[in-house]
C-alpha cells in the first residue's frame, strides 16, 4: 500500500466563528486569530489498480475571473504556479504508480482546499452572515455514481466527505448540519470553524457588505478548484470544491455540488469540472452539457466546450470556465474571463500550467 504522508501540526485553541446572520461587529473581529497554513495533518492511503505502464491523463483548474498580468507581483505569480505544479506533480506521480482515477481527484482537490490561496477549504469565501459556508462533488465516470456536500462549515476537506457521501450512503447529496452528522459518523475529519478564518478573505467580505453588493453582483474573481482525471485503467473522474461566492446570502448553494452544472463525468464521454458564477452554470447545466454534445452532435471536446463557454453561457451574461478530459484522454480548458488558474499533465507531456488568457 502506497501512502502520502502530509505535514502535521497540531492546531491550537482559537475563538470560535460568528455564527450570526450579519459581520461581526469590529469588537468580535479583533478577536479572531487567522490559524497557520498547515497543509494537511491527515494521512491518505491508496492501493494501486491500474497498470504502471497505463496511458493517463490530468487537468486541473484553480478558478477563473479577472487574473491580469498587471495585478500580479512577480512572488505572488510563482506561489501560484507553485501551487497548480505542485499538485499536478503530485497527481501524476499517484497516476504513474497505478492510483485509480477517485484517488487523484480527491488527493489533488484536497491539496489545493488546504491552501489559503484558492477558494476552497482553509481559503474560502466568507458568506455575509460571517460563515465559510463549503460545498463541494465527486462523481465517478465509470458508472455515474456521484457524492455531493453542501454548506458544511466544519470539515476540514469537503471533498473527502463528497465521496464517502458516494461511496457509503444511499443519497447523493448531503446538506448542512445532516451532512455533518454523517462525516462524524463516517469518522471525516473535521475542524471549528475558527480553522477556515483568513484575514484576507475577513477585508473581502467587509468590503463587499460595506458597498452593499451583497452577493446580488458576484466578484468576477473566482477561487473554486477542480480535478478531472484518465486513469491508467481508462477510468473518468472529475471533483470540484469550493466557498462560494464572497458575501452569499440565505443559504446559497452554487453549482459545485450539483451534477451536471459544476461537475460531471461520464466513462464514455468526459469528465468535467466548472468554476464560475455558479447561478449560470446550474442553469444550463454547463458541465453535462459538455458531454451531451459529445455524445448526441459528435462534437471533439475543445469545440463543445467552446460552443457551451462562448456561446451559451456568454449569451446568458455568465462568466467562468471549464476544465475537461475526454474518453480518449485529451485535455482542453474554455474560460470567458480574463483569466484562470489551470494546468494538466500526460503520461507522455511533462506539466503544462497557465494563469492568463
Amino acid at each position: 500500500m502506497n501512502t502520502i504522508t502530509k505535514h502535521t501540526g497540531i492546531l491550537a485553541l482559537f475563538t470560535a466563528l460568528c455564527t450570526g446572520c450579519s459581520p461581526a461587529s469590529p469588537d468580535t473581529r479583533a478577536q479572531r486569530v487567522e490559524l497557520p497554513h498547515e497543509p494537511d495533518a491527515h494521512i491518505f492511503d491508496w492501493s494501486p489498480s491500474c497498470p504502471l505502464n497505463g496511458s493517463w491523463t490530468m487537468a486541473m483548474h484553480g478558478g477563473a475571473g479577472v487574473i491580469l498580468k498587471k495585478n500580479f507581483t512577480a512572488e505572488r505569480e510563482q506561489a501560484y504556479r507553485e501551487a497548480l505544479s505542485s499538485t499536478l506533480e503530485a497527481g501524476a506521480e499517484m497516476l504513474r504508480n497505478g492510483a485509480s482515477a477517485l484517488d487523484v481527484v480527491e488527493t489533488s482537490v484536497r491539496k489545493m482546499e488546504n491552501d489559503p490561496k484558492f477558494n476552497a477549504g482553509k481559503g474560502a469565501v466568507f458568506s455575509a452572515a460571517g460563515m465559510n459556508e463549503l460545498d463541494a462533488a465527486i462523481m465517478d465516470g465509470r458508472d455515474r455514481n456521484a457524492g455531493t456536500v453542501a454548506s458544511v462549515k466544519r470539515i476540514k476537506n469537503p471533498i473527502s466527505l463528497a465521496r464517502s457521501v458516494m461511496e457509503n450512503s444511499r443519497h447523493v447529496m448531503l446538506i448542512s448540519e445532516g451532512a455533518e452528522t454523517f462525516a462524524e459518523q463516517q469518522g471525516i475529519e473535521m475542524v471549528d470553524p475558527a480553522y477556515f478564518y483568513t484575514q484576507k478573505r475577513w477585508e473581502q467580505m467587509q468590503a463587499k457588505m460595506a458597498k452593499k453588493q451583497g452577493s446580488l453582483i458576484p466578484a468576477t474573481k473566482f477561487g473554486t478548484v477542480g480535478v478531472v482525471i484518465k486513469d491508467g485503467c481508462g477510468n473518468l473522474a472529475a471533483g470540484t470544491s469550493t466557498g462560494g461566492l464572497t458575501a452569499k446570502e440565505w443559504g446559497r448553494v452554487g453549482d459545485t455540488p450539483i451534477i451536471g452544472a459544476g461537475t460531471y463525468a461520464d466513462n464514455r464521454y468526459c469528465a468535467v469540472s466548472a468554476t464560475g458564477t455558479g447561478e449560470y452554470f446550474i442553469r444550463a447545466t454547463i458541465a453535462r452539457d459538455v458531454c451531451a454534445r459529445r455524445e448526441f452532435a459528435g462534437e471533439d471536446l475543445q469545440t463543445a466546450m467552446d460552443a457551451i463557454i462562448h456561446g451559451t453561457l456568454t449569451d446568458m451574461g455568465g462568466d467562468g470556465g471549464i476544465v475537461a478530459i475526454d474518453n480518449e484522454g485529451n485535455f482542453a480548458f474554455s474560460f470567458n474571463t480574463k483569466g484562470m488558474y489551470r494546468g494538466a499533465v500526460r503520461h507522455d507531456a511533462p506539466v503544462l500550467v497557465k494563469i492568463y488568457k
